[in-house]
């Protein structure tokens, strides 16, 4: 059972909704704040926090209030979406929680919930198990005493529900794939999330813990600086076709907010030049001085291989850009893989239109909308593999990729060791329960092993059957 320690005194409050509501907050009682578990100078522990051998318990202690504002707040977003597959433009409201881990207490941590579909669809199917985000230090200027306060290093967290996923693995194993292909991806790990809002703690099932790809840790550990201009595409301007459709809309900056948008501009206006056509030697050559063209195409080539459907290509979001001050160059960051190792819910094969996972010779694109400019509409793809030299390091990639990293030697272990870890806690005597859980049967669960192995054999035989 978590003890709920209060902090020294009150200092102050906050808005929640329209309802003033009072801060809990730490003075010199703080006994468990360490700079190695609490500091902002804390060497991050990836060990600690995305270790690969235990499944973690993570308990969010709230006052009621709170929890009634943040529920108050989320219908109100899900309500105003437009219905399926429309998503509101509003983020969800931060609300201050106590945090508890492994007896350790961090104090007025920000906590929200996130996600488009893996939100507003499971709210709207009566699934209390939803996405959330973390934000340790988010009402530091409220609380001055929690100023910097980091979870072993990390500010940023975020909290899969794996939903659509019924092996509860696709988030952990394609960012680990990635990251073994030399692709810049975040850090995973399995928590048990507990939620006491007033009557006890409350299972809300088995999460994965994903590292935030603009948080210092992960741009300083894979890119060598932090303080490069990493973005968050979503919406029109993600197709990057259209140099009018660059703004803050389509691109904002979660490293340097109020920065130009000079780096995107130069993107696009090089992906879609003339030259691709009049002088491919030099629309190659100016386009890498822009974007690390070997590792996209080293991106593009796994991410097809694996079936990511919910991702360019298909829709306009769930990656990051990121323009590293060290190279001047933009890394293309894959996010949000849930629905990784998926036909997608149009099928297999299906027509350019559909949300069918994508084919290896992307015969499938869709062809509209064009942008203003009259380009195409997934031009990242479409021109790319539409040049001789980067279609042909795009099926070696495919070929090192089922020779190296996308075998079964070296998944099939790691995923029955997965499977076996967190089963447990998803279907075991210490598992999910009815309207915390994304399984429509247990046994959806139990069969997902041998489904999830089946599928990555065949995809490797569909992608040897491609490459030439």
């Amino acid at each position: 059972m978590i003890r709920f320690i209060l902090p020294l005194f009150i200092l102050t409050s906050v808005i929640i909704g329209c309802k003033k509501v009072d801060l809990i907050k730490g003075g010199a009682g703080l006994d468990d704040w360490t700079e190695e578990t609490h500091g902002y100078g804390a060497t991050p522990d990836y060990d600690e926090v995305f270790s690969d051998d235990e499944v973690h318990r993570l308990d969010f202690v709230i006052d009621a209030e709170y929890w009634a504002a943040m529920q108050t707040d989320l219908q109100s977003i899900v309500g105003s979406s437009g219905g399926p597959g429309q998503f509101s433009e509003d983020s969800p409201m931060y609300i201050p929680v106590q945090m508890f881990y492994k007896g350790k207490q961090w104090y007025d941590v920000g906590l929200r919930y996130k996600g488009n579909s893996s939100l507003s669809s499971a709210y709207q199917n009566g699934s209390n198990k939803l996405p959330f985000r973390i934000e340790m230090n988010h009402f530091e200027n409220e609380n001055p005493n929690i100023s910097g306060q980091t979870f072993y290093g990390f500010t940023q967290l975020s909290l899969s529900s794996n939903y659509k996923d019924n092996s509860l693995l696709h988030e952990k194993v394609a960012a680990d794939v990635f990251r073994e292909f030399g692709i810049p991806a975040p850090h995973t790990a399995f928590y048990r999330i507990y939620i006491d809002y007033g009557d006890g703690p409350i299972y809300y099932g088995l999460y994965t813990m994903v590292e935030v790809v603009f948080d210092t840790p992960m741009l300083n550990a894979q890119f060598g600086n932090s303080t490069g201009n990493c973005y968050k595409p979503d919406g029109d301007g993600a197709r990057l076709n259209d140099p009018n459709n660059i703004s803050s809309t389509y691109f904002p900056n979660k490293t340097n907010d109020g920065a130009d948008f000079t780096d995107v501009q130069n993107l696009v206006n090089a992906i879609i030049s003339d030259l691709r056509t009049s002088n491919p030697s030099s629309w190659r050559s100016n386009l890498e001085k822009y974007i690390d063209m070997e590792r996209y195409l080293k991106y593009l080539a796994a991410n097809t291989t694996m079936k990511n459907w919910d991702t360019y290509g298909r829709m306009t979001h769930n990656y990051y850009l990121y323009n590293s001050n060290s190279t001047g160059q933009f890394t293309w960051v894959p996010w949000d893989n849930n629905e990784a190792f998926s036909d997608g819910p149009g099928g297999a094969g299906g027509p350019g239109g559909s949300m069918g996972a994508l084919e290896f010779d992307f015969s499938s694109l869709a062809s509209a909308p064009a942008s203003s400019t009259g380009d195409v509409t997934w031009p990242m793809i479409e021109y790319v593999y539409a040049d001789p030299i980067y279609k042909t390091k795009y099926d070696n990639y495919i070929d090192d990729f089922i020779t190296s990293v996308f075998t079964s030697s070296n998944l099939d272990s790691r995923i029955t060791a997965y499977h076996n870890m967190i089963q447990p806690y998803v279907t075991g005597s210490e598992g999910e329960n009815a309207n915390y859980t994304s399984l429509a049967n247990p046994s959806d669960f139990d069969n997902s092993l041998s489904d999830l192995i089946s599928y990555i054999a065949a995809r490797m035989v569909e992608a040897d059957n491609y490459t030439p």
